[in-house]
């Protein structure tokens, strides 16, 4: 699936009144300049717990949190990653991978499921004791966020955090 798909797919959300969700989540391509560092499959929510700490041990050393004062940007991106992760592993298809790419003090983590025609779409009018608003989270948390389409039904959601 082209950029252009995953741009009409935008504009169709768009016409359905879904404006907030477009507006939170725009369907644009993956930041460049970033080197990947490491991509992990995950087949089911037991394995986020090993992402968390394969996360913590890439940014800071150590696999838990030992100086929160100085890790908040750290926490900030592994949170995201959970929500990214557990929504592709709830809500995706199958394989469903995370990668951790970097350049200089920006940390980008993409998530990649096989649902490309279900967009990253936060919870609107719902109870929040449902749940679903962990978009509006990783929206507020990151520097940059967004999703894209590839070849062969590939969704990836992705979002920018900086170390500083």
């Amino acid at each position: 699936m082209g950029q252009g798909t995953c741009i009409d797919r935008c504009d169709r959300s768009h016409e359905l009144g879904e404006a907030v969700s477009v507006a939170l989540w725009e369907c644009t391509r993956l930041p460049h300049g970033f080197t990947e560092l490491w991509c992990q499959n995950l087949h089911s929510l037991s394995e986020l717990a090993a992402l968390r700490a394969r996360l913590r041990r890439t940014m800071t050393g150590t696999s838990t949190v030992e100086r929160p004062e100085k890790e908040l940007w750290s926490e900030r991106l592994v949170l995201i990653a959970d929500e990214l992760a557990s929504n592709a592993l709830r809500h995706g298809g199958a394989p469903v991978a995370a990668a951790l790419s970097r350049v200089e003090d920006r940390w980008l983590i993409a998530v990649s499921d096989s649902s490309a025609d279900v967009p990253p779409t936060p919870a609107r009018g719902r109870d929040p004791g449902k749940g679903g608003f962990g978009l509006y989270l990783v929206a507020d948390l990151s520097v940059a966020h967004g999703w894209t389409t590839a070849g062969r039904g590939q969704k990836t959601a992705w979002a920018v955090v900086t170390s500083r």
